[in-house]
């Protein structure tokens, strides 16, 4: 945990989506007590009908490059945290991606620790997980 998802325009350069997901790391790990060695990323790349974003809500001016990163982890991180989480992004995407920060957008979704199996169908974070 967490897993992050990338919505981004197809035309991105690999290198910059490199730099966006090098970024989101980061920024987990400094401000969000996330593990270095915590990495589950899914990138998905769409095409202009299928990312569609307003490009003046809530007052700012997006870009064609604009993108999505939906973060889902378990609840506990604070306000605080949270807003540091943000602008971490938003400043290390401009220095990895070269992604404007006006044009990336968050999404955090929080669930509890019962709510992750990461393979061989055991909740590893209950209490006592019950092996296969």
């Amino acid at each position: 945990m967490p897993l992050v998802k990338f919505n981004v325009p197809q035309s991105l350069a690999d290198d910059r989506v490199a730099g966006l997901r090098d970024a989101v790391h980061e920024a987990l790990v400094a401000t969000a007590n996330v593990p270095g060695d915590d990495l589950f990323h899914v990138v998905h790349r769409l095409d202009p009908s299928s990312l569609v974003l307003n490009p003046s809500f809530p007052g700012l001016e997006r870009s064609p490059e604009a993108v999505i990163v939906e973060i889902t982890f378990r609840m506990g991180r604070t306000e605080t945290q949270k807003q540091a989480l943000y602008r971490d992004i938003a400043r290390l995407a401009q220095a990895r991606a070269a992604i404007r920060p006006e044009d990336v957008m968050v999404v955090l979704f929080e669930n509890t620790s019962l709510d992750w199996s990461f393979g061989s169908g055991i909740a590893h974070y209950a209490l006592a997980p019950v092996p296969v």
